[in-house]
């Protein structure tokens, strides 16, 4: 009797469609050989941090350009480069990759560096998860980056999604203001907003001197090329000859995201073997497209209060029932109070829906933008969904409190 017979019936051990679906996941970091389509952004973020090999400051850079453009790929590609290379001269290069989406506090980005590029065997300190200021963070991290490297690399991505800008500042000046002597610090900011730096504080725009680089989206025939460098996920002969074509196609429809269709090949995969298929066909692909836009706009919302989420139904409605794309803010309000009253919630202001709506602006959940009434008559806000309203009625929807709601699908 081997031992496989003893394998738990309830769990399937073999996987008739993925042969390696980690090549699929959106933290995989591929080689450089399975990049495709941004020689150019490579050299010039190569060219901005070159001076690390040798141990010298990198050149402070800004990127920016739409989801799924390749920025953070390229930033975390080249930085491992850098660091293999300056090896070779016994440089000690580092990187700490941030995401400020999910750590914005001056406290916790300082904190999660300082995590990231400290070995307590050679700095002889640790830095604690809590339990210190600031300050202290601070202090710790000035340490570790002397003591453990020649050059440290921060790269911050979704940077406009930063609560307090100070940090930059204090990164970019931490050599002029003498807090640390043997080490430099190079960052690398990451935006989808290309005028996040008109927002940036005027002692961080006086203090951070850098150069900026946009990413353009990807073109269909990108798409195919990068999908085609993922086919090995799968086991050979699984994907039918349409599949790749489709979704590059059904991605480059929307800005040319390559981290789209990724994700829409693997769930065309997982579909598959969910429903027992020997193949992944087209069919797959069309309804992972759906799974994946759900997903991704769960992802927006998730954690958002009910009062929002009755805000952005509101503009759903509003959406699904005109020709109009955008609206403004009073008549997404009046459709909001019959949405509350129905739930049974408290009616906010009209102030606070305002409010709410650019916060679920800032978040890339709508889009909002100002516009003129004419001369001597101010100026009001219009808000338009960025997602298809079906797929934003089905996600919102999935919250129990909205349940009420039901009717109107």
């Amino acid at each position: 009797m081997s031992a496989n017979d003893d394998r738990d019936p309830l769990f399937r051990y073999d996987d008739p469609i993925f042969a390696d679906e980690r090549l699929l996941e959106i933290t995989h970091l591929p080689g450089p050989d399975r990049i495709v389509g941004r020689d150019e952004q490579m050299q010039r973020v190569a060219d901005a941090l070159n001076p690390a090999i040798f141990g010298s400051e990198p050149n402070h850079l800004f990127i920016f350009g739409k989801t799924g453009t390749g920025k953070s790929l390229i930033s975390r590609s080249v930085a491992k480069r850098v660091i293999s290379e300056a090896k070779r001269d016994d440089v000690t290069v580092n990187y700490a990759f941030i995401d400020c989406g999910e750590q914005n506090t001056e406290a916790s980005i300082v904190k999660t560096i300082a995590q990231l590029v400290n070995d307590p065997e050679q700095s002889g300190i640790t830095v604690p998860d809590r339990g210190l200021g600031t300050g202290d963070y601070y202090k710790r991290l000035w340490q570790a980056v002397d003591r453990c490297t020649d050059v440290t690399i921060v790269i911050l991505d979704e940077i406009d999604m930063l609560e307090d800008d100070e940090v930059l500042r204090k990164l970019s000046r931490a050599g002029e203001n003498r807090r640390i002597s043997d080490s430099s610090i190079g960052i690398i900011g990451i935006s989808n907003k290309i005028d996040f730096p008109d927002h940036l504080s005027e002692r961080v725009k006086s203090s951070l001197s850098r150069d900026e680089l946009v990413f353009s989206p990807y073109d269909a025939n990108q798409l195919v090329e990068i999908l085609e460098k993922r086919r090995d996920a799968f086991h050979d002969g699984v994907l039918s000859g349409d599949v790749i074509p489709l979704t590059a196609a059904l991605a480059a429809q929307e800005h040319g995201d390559a981290r789209k269709a990724i994700d829409i090949l693997r769930n065309a995969g997982r579909i598959a073997k969910k429903q027992n298929a020997d193949r992944v066909t087209a069919d797959h692909v069309r309804d992972a497209k759906e799974k994946t836009e759900a997903d991704r706009f769960n992802e927006l919302i998730e954690g958002s209060p009910q009062q929002a989420k009755a805000i952005l139904y509101s503009l759903t409605i509003l959406t699904e029932n005109s020709t109009e794309k955008e609206f403004p803010t009073k008549i997404i309000y009046n459709q909001y109070k019959e949405v509350a009253r129905r739930l049974g919630f408290d009616v906010l202001s009209e102030r606070r829906v305002q409010e709410i709506l650019q916060e679920q602006n800032f978040l890339n959940v709508i889009q909002s933008e100002r516009e003129g009434r004419g001369r001597g008559r101010g100026a009001h806000a219009k808000h338009r969904l960025l997602e298809n309203p079906v797929i934003v009625k089905k996600v919102l929807l999935r919250d129990s409190r909205l349940a009420p709601l039901e009717d109107d699908s």
